[in-house]
């Protein structure tokens, strides 16, 4: 990539005051040339406060959604996605305790609108991650101290002070930033769009007032060689995406947990410009990374995770407490899922074994959280989390499996003795020995 090059001016009226705006603009339509090369073309400097621009992240999202081919809704969509989930809701009463969901919005979802059904609650996720990444600019700017001033030479050879306005570059960086990752976002939800079969898919809560709702072109492709009539993958599919939105609709403490590990993700972002500098220079020299020359290989480099800022102690419990709970809503679904479809889904086990393997090799979510946070939600951990949900219900009953979602949940060392955790839940009769 060719280096950005901002000077106070040519020698020849070097004694006139520096034009910041025009550095500005320069720096700006720089910036804006190299990412064109890079083949991104939206990220730059809106001129917005906000640290994630909505409007960035829609029609990023619009556009690759529509690139996938986004089938309109007929009669017969609406008329089988009701009767699947008339039959899934059924089902669930026996499964768990958590009632249906008295929300309703369209059940059955284009594409293009479960973008639009989605995207405010992708917001609200994610922002944290941009207004995060702008408060380390910041605080890297203050660290610098641009604002202390720096002298250069004039054509007579004094020295002349020069007053750096961090603020401005502040804003233009933040600005910048937010573009870009609010480009990188709508590329992602643009392309779960294409890949998703529901509303609650991701296992995220993307829906304020939680209802079920299906992708049928989705499903249709979701079944696509499979020797498993299309009324049952339909009924498996609504089984799993009702059972999610009884769980957020019912626990709305649990959509403010998610959110606020996302948060403290955020705020423990910290930039370690030494350390990024080291990673690209190693990169360079091994031939395999950063090569400033080459503009693809920026893009390379920033897959890699070359200008990741570095994660502090804090921003590991924060993902381990948001892989943890990703994977009880998982293993959780899949047990409820499991209990209510009992031997009426001939091809139950079938459905199961096809939604693991293509979640573990190409899952579009997973790949998400990895590029947004370096998240891996292990497939491991999601069948010990099933695992876990199910005992639980052997040893007591249904009731007090979804009771434990309105109190302490379990950590991942807790999912491997059931038994103990329940124990860790019953208080005493006697608690003189607590004094």
């Amino acid at each position: 990539m060719t280096p950005f090059g901002f000077t106070p001016g040519n020698s020849d009226d070097s004694n006139e005051p520096v034009d910041f705006a025009a550095m500005m603009a320069q720096m700006q339509q720089q910036i804006q040339e190299q990412f064109s090369k890079l083949g991104i073309n939206g990220p730059g400097f809106t001129g917005t406060t906000e640290a994630l621009p909505k409007n960035i992240v829609r029609d990023t999202a619009k556009k690759f959604a529509t690139a996938q081919g986004s089938a309109p809704i007929g009669a017969n969509d609406v008329a089988d996605i009701e009767q699947a989930f008339s039959i899934a809701e059924l089902w669930l009463n026996e499964a768990t305790f958590f009632p249906q969901s008295t929300n309703t919005g369209n059940i059955a979802l284009a594409r293009t609108d479960w973008v639009d059904t989605t995207l405010a609650g992708w917001q609200t996720s994610v922002e944290p991650l941009a207004t995060g990444l702008s408060s380390a600019i910041g605080e890297l700017l203050k660290q610098a101290d641009l604002g202390a001033g720096q002298s250069f030479e004039t054509a007579d050879g004094e020295q002349s002070q020069m007053q750096i306005p961090v603020g401005m570059i502040a804003a233009l960086l933040n600005s910048f930033i937010g573009s870009l990752i609010a480009t990188q976002l709508g590329q992602a939800i643009g392309g779960l769009a294409g890949k998703v079969t529901g509303a609650h898919d991701v296992g995220l809560p993307l829906i304020d007032a939680p209802y079920p709702a299906l992708v049928p072109q989705n499903i249709k492709e979701w079944g696509t060689d499979l020797d498993i009539p299309a009324d049952e993958i339909r009924i498996f599919h609504a089984l799993r995406e009702a059972a999610v939105a009884r769980l957020f609709s019912h626990n709305p403490w649990l959509v403010s947990y998610i959110r606020t590990a996302i948060t403290d993700y955020g705020k423990g972002i910290n930039i370690d410009m030494d350390a990024i500098q080291e990673q690209a220079q190693r990169a360079f020299e091994s031939g395999n990374g950063f090569d400033p020359a080459n503009p693809e290989s920026f893009t390379i480099a920033l897959n890699d995770g070359i200008f990741t800022p570095q994660e502090s102690p804090a921003q590991r419990a924060a993902l381990t407490k948001l892989e943890t709970v990703l994977a009880l809503i998982d293993g959780w679904s899949e047990e409820v899922v499991v209990l209510a479809a009992g031997d009426r889904l001939p091809n139950l086990a079938a459905l199961q074994e096809t939604l693991r393997r293509r979640r573990a090799t190409s899952a579009p979510a997973q790949q998400l959280f990895s590029s947004l946070f370096g998240l891996q939600v292990s497939p491991r951990l999601a069948r010990e989390a099933t695992s876990f949900w199910r005992q639980i219900r052997e040893l007591k009953d249904v009731q007090s499996r979804d009771h434990i979602w309105s109190g302490i949940l379990p950590t991942a060392d807790d999912l491997l003795t059931p038994e103990s955790y329940l124990k860790s839940l019953v208080v005493p009769d006697d608690l003189s020995g607590l004094i």
